[in-house]
């Protein structure tokens, strides 16, 4: 149980561009990122998939999932993004918050802003932790 989740409202923002980072920058093998929401949206929103295809990372073909019991059995760290206070704690897992808020429609250069600054997060937890 070494994998960490990245939690947002609805898996649809913040939580895919951090675990699109964390996957493709950690170095460490037997680990990976996953992530979920509280109310998933149905989709990734197209401003996100586009802004993530610039710096070469594909989000096409993801759906946003739920959080559950049985993904989180699956981790030993639950990063939020913003949306802690809608978390139930779970038991045994470590849990931080970015405090990362973000609406939901933005003009692209936030977009840009925003990815480059959860990228600098992922950046700083991966070495951190050395993963």
């Amino acid at each position: 149980m070494t994998d960490i989740m990245f939690v947002c409202a609805h898996n649809a923002i913040r939580s895919q561009i951090a675990v699109a980072f964390f996957n493709h920058l950690k170095t460490q093998t037997g680990i990976k990122g996953v992530s979920a929401g509280i109310t998933p949206a149905p989709e990734v929103p197209q401003f996100v998939l586009d802004t993530m295809l610039e710096v070469g990372l594909d989000l096409s073909g993801i759906t946003p999932v739920k959080i559950s019991p049985e993904l989180t059995a699956t981790v030993s760290t639950i990063i939020t993004l913003g949306c802690s206070d809608l978390l139930t704690p779970v038991p045994g897992v470590k849990t931080a918050d970015w405090n990362i808020t973000f609406p939901k429609t933005v003009p692209a250069e936030d977009a840009r802003k925003l990815r480059d600054g959860i990228e600098a997060k992922v950046k700083e937890f991966i070495a951190e932790n050395n993963y």
